[in-house]
C-alpha cells in the first residue's frame, strides 16, 4: 500500500527519509466548555518546528490524526508540509463522542462507512486525500453506542480502502474493547495502532495488545501533566524486555498551541531528541531505536507485513 500524503504524492517506504511521528496534529480546534486553550492554530510556528525537527532530528514523516469534528484544516496542513519539507499523512474518522459533529456518525454502521469511504475516495478540503483513519475515539473502558458505530465503520472503511487505523483510547483505557471491535469487522490487528498506551499503567494490557498483533502507541511523550516521562521509559522498557520491540510506536500528540516550544511546551522535536536520549541512557540500542522511531510506523501505515 503506498503512503498517500497531503501534497498528493504516493510514496513507498523507501521514499521516506528519516524518522516518523506516528500521532500528531498540525491544525485543530477542540474548544468546548470554555477551554480557550484547546486549539492549534499557529501555522507559522508549527511549520518552523517541523523544519527544525527535520534539520536537527532527521524527521521525515508526520502522521496527522486530526479527523472529522476536530475542526482541522487540510489546506493549511498541506502548506505546512510544503514549507517545512516534512511529508504529512492526513486522516479521516471520528474522535470520541464529545467531539462528534452533529448527526455523525449516525445510527447505521453501513451509512457511516460510506461517509468515510467518500472522504477517502473524493478527498477532504481541496481534494486532499486521507492516507489513514484516526484518531478513532472512545472514552472509558466501554465505548458509547455512537463511539461503537464510529469504530466499526472506521474498521470497515479501512478494510475496503486498504488504509490503516489509529485510535484514541482515552487515558489509555478501553483499548482491549477497541481491538475487539475493530478486528470483529475484519481489520487485521497489524493494521491497528492503539493510542495513548503510555498513559496506561497496566503492563499486562500492553503485552496482550502486542501479543494479539497490534501496535502499542506511546504517543503522548512529554505530556508530564498526565504521566512522567521516567515512567513512560519504564513501561516501554518492560515491553522491550518482553520481546515486543516491533510493536511500539512513538509520538508527542501535539494538540494545542501551548505545547509548542515558543509557548514553553515540549514541541514536536521532544520525543525525537530529549526522550530518545533518555532511552539511550537506559541502554536501548541503535537497532531498536530504528524500529520504534521509523520502521514500525512505516510497517503499520502501509500494512505490507505483520510485525
Amino acid at each position: 500500500m503506498p503512503i498517500r500524503t497531503a501534497t498528493g504524492r504516493h510514496l513507498r517506504t523507501d521514499d521516506i527519509g528519516g524518522k516518523v511521528l506516528a500521532h500528531e496534529h498540525l491544525r485543530l480546534d477542540l474548544r468546548t466548555d470554555g477551554d480557550a486553550e484547546a486549539m492549534l492554530h499557529d501555522t507559522d510556528a508549527v511549520t518552523a518546528e517541523l523544519a527544525d525537527a527535520r534539520r536537527e532530528h532527521d524527521l521525515g514523516l508526520v502522521i496527522d490524526l486530526t479527523c472529522r469534528g476536530m475542526r482541522g484544516d487540510p489546506g493549511a496542513v498541506r502548506r505546512i508540509s510544503e514549507e517545512s519539507g516534512v511529508e504529512v499523512v492526513v486522516a479521516t474518522g471520528w474522535y470520541y463522542e464529545r467531539f462528534h459533529p452533529h448527526g455523525e456518525p449516525g445510527t447505521s454502521v453501513e451509512d457511516a462507512t460510506e461517509v468515510l469511504l467518500a472522504d477517502i475516495r473524493d478527498g477532504l478540503q481541496d481534494g486532499i486525500v486521507p492516507g489513514v483513519l484516526g484518531e478513532i475515539g472512545s472514552h472509558g473502558e466501554q465505548a458509547s453506542d455512537a463511539e461503537r458505530i464510529g469504530l466499526r465503520a472506521s474498521a470497515r472503511a479501512a478494510v475496503e480502502s486498504g488504509l490503516s487505523l489509529g485510535t484514541h483510547a482515552h487515558l489509555g483505557r478501553g483499548a482491549r474493547e477497541q481491538l475487539e471491535l475493530l478486528t470483529g469487522e475484519g481489520l487485521p490487528p497489524h493494521r491497528i495502532s492503539l493510542g495513548h498506551q503510555d498513559l496506561c499503567e497496566d503492563g499486562r494490557q500492553h503485552r496482550e495488545l502486542a501479543r494479539a498483533g497490534a501496535y502499542v502507541a506511546f504517543d503522548t511523550v512529554g505530556k508530564t501533566g498526565y504521566q512522567s516521562d521516567e515512567r513512560r521509559v519504564e513501561l516501554l522498557l518492560d515491553l522491550l524486555e518482553a520481546g515486543f520491540e516491533r510493536h511500539i510506536l512513538l509520538s508527542n500528540d501535539i494538540s494545542r498551541d501551548s505545547y509548542l516550544r515558543y509557548r514553553g511546551g515540549q514541541g514536536y522535536g521532544y520525543v525525537l531528541g530529549p526522550f530518545r536520549r533518555m532511552l539511550i541512557d537506559r541502554g536501548v540500542g541503535t537497532d531498536v531505536l530504528d524500529l520504534i522511531y521509523r520502521a514500525n510506523a512505516l510497517r503499520w501505515l502501509t500494512g505490507n507485513e505483520e510485525p
